[in-house]
C-alpha cells in the first residue's frame, strides 16, 4: 500500500513538472503576437526544464575504456549482466579514487553504464571481483524506484530553489564597504536588498507543502527498503552466495584494505607488488590455527569462479595497467 503511495504521489510531482512545460508552450501557441507571452511562456518551459527528472550521467572524472583495449574486462562484465539478467554494459568506466562499482542506465536512451572503482579492483582477487559485480548490478532499481527518485530530485531542485537562495556574497561585501566609507551617513536599504527579503519570506511560504511533501515521499520510499534489500539479494545470489554478498559489502563499507594500498603507493612500490601484498594470505597463529583477518590482509585471495579465472583475471590487469599507474598516484586522497 505504502509503495503505491510513494508511486502516486511521485507521478503527482512529475505531473506538475510537466504541468510547466505544456502551460508554458500553450501561452506561446496561443499568443504567439505578444512579446508578454512569449517571456512568460519561455520562463514556465525553463522552470519545467530544471525540474525535470536527471536521467543519470556518467561522474566528471570516470574514463570510458575502450572495448578494443579491454577485452577481458568488457567480457567478463558480459557474462556476469548474463548471469544476474540485467542488461550487458554498453560502456565500461574506471575511476582512479573511487571505491566499490556502479550499475546504472543513463541518458534517455537509458545506456546501461558499469562504473569500476580501481582501487577496490586493485586489490580484489578474481571471486570477490565477480562478487563486487554482482552487487553492483543487483543495485540496479526498478522502474517504480526510478520514477520515486525522479520525484524525489525535482523536489530537491524545488526546496533549493526557494529555500536554498541567499544574497550574493559579492554584492553584500560591497555593500558593506561602502556602508563602512559613509560612516555616520550609512545607508539605508536598497531596493535590491527589500526584493532579496520578500524572495525569501515567498520562497518559505511557497516552501513549506514543498518540503512536506518530499518527506512524505521519502517516508514512504524508506517503507519499500526491506523489500528492495530481499531484491537485491535474490538477484546476486544467482551469481554469488549469501555469505559472498555479505562479505563484498562488508569489505566495501570498512575500506579497510585502502590504507595498506596508501602506505604502499607513498613508498613508491610498483602495481604489481601491491596487488601482490593485497592477495597475501595472512600468517598463521602460533597455535597452528588460521589467523584472524586484520586490516592489512583482508583480501586474502581466493580461486576464481568460472565467470573468470585467475588467467583471465590477469590479463585484465594487464589491461588496466596504465589506468593503474596513474590511479596509485593519487591513492593518498582517497579518504
Amino acid at each position: 500500500m505504502k509503495r503505491l503511495a510513494a508511486l502516486v504521489l511521485a507521478l503527482v510531482v512529475h505531473t506538475l513538472t510537466l504541468a510547466f512545460v505544456v502551460l508554458g508552450g500553450w501561452t506561446i501557441v496561443v499568443n504567439t503576437q505578444f512579446a508578454a507571452a512569449w517571456a512568460l511562456g519561455g520562463l514556465l518551459i525553463a522552470i519545467g526544464w530544471m525540474l525535470r527528472p536527471r536521467l543519470g550521467r556518467l561522474p566528471a572524472d570516470a574514463e570510458v575504456l575502450d572495448p578494443a583495449s579491454a577485452r577481458q574486462l568488457y567480457g567478463m562484465a558480459d557474462r556476469v549482466a548474463d548471469r544476474i539478467g540485467v542488461r550487458r554494459p554498453k560502456k565500461v568506466a574506471v575511476r582512479d579514487l573511487v571505491l566499490g562499482a556502479g550499475y546504472s542506465r543513463n541518458g534517455l536512451l537509458r545506456t546501461p553504464v558499469l562504473v569500476i572503482g580501481l582501487p577496490s579492483w586493485l586489490a580484489l582477487s578474481p571471486r570477490r571481483r565477480v562478487a563486487l559485480l554482482a552487487a553492483a548490478y543487483a543495485e540496479l532499481p526498478t522502474g517504480d524506484e526510478l520514477i520515486v527518485n525522479g520525484a524525489l530530485s525535482t523536489l530537491g531542485e524545488w526546496r533549493e530553489a526557494l529555500l536554498g537562495a541567499a544574497p550574493l556574497r559579492v554584492r553584500e561585501e560591497a555593500q558593506t564597504k561602502i556602508a563602512s566609507s559613509l560612516g555616520a551617513l550609512d545607508t539605508v536599504s536598497t531596493g535590491y536588498e527589500v526584493a532579496g527579503f520578500l524572495g525569501r519570506i515567498v520562497g518559505r511560504v511557497l516552501g513549506g507543502p514543498v518540503l512536506l511533501t518530499e518527506y512524505c515521499l521519502k517516508r514512504l520510499a524508506r517503507s519499500g527498503d526491506a523489500h528492495r534489500r530481499e531484491q537485491r539479494q535474490a538477484r546476486a545470489l544467482r551469481v554469488i552466495t549469501a555469505g559472498e554478498l555479505a562479505e563484498i559489502d562488508g569489505l566495501l563499507a570498512s575500506g579497510s584494505y585502502v590504507a595498506p594500498m596508501q602506505a604502499a603507493a607513498l613508498r613508491g612500490e610498483s602495481v604489481a607488488s601491491i596487488r601482490q601484498a593485497a592477495l597475501s594470505p595472512a600468517p598463521p597463529a602460533l597455535d597452528g590455527s588460521p589467523a584472524p583477518l586484520t586490516p592489512d590482509r583482508v583480501l586474502i585471495a581466493a580461486p576464481g569462479s568460472e565467470l573468470l579465472g585467475s588467467a583471465e583475471s590477469d590479463r585484465i590487469d594487464d589491461e588496466l595497467l596504465r589506468h593503474y599507474t596513474r590511479a596509485i598516484r593519487g591513492f593518498g586522497l582517497i579518504i
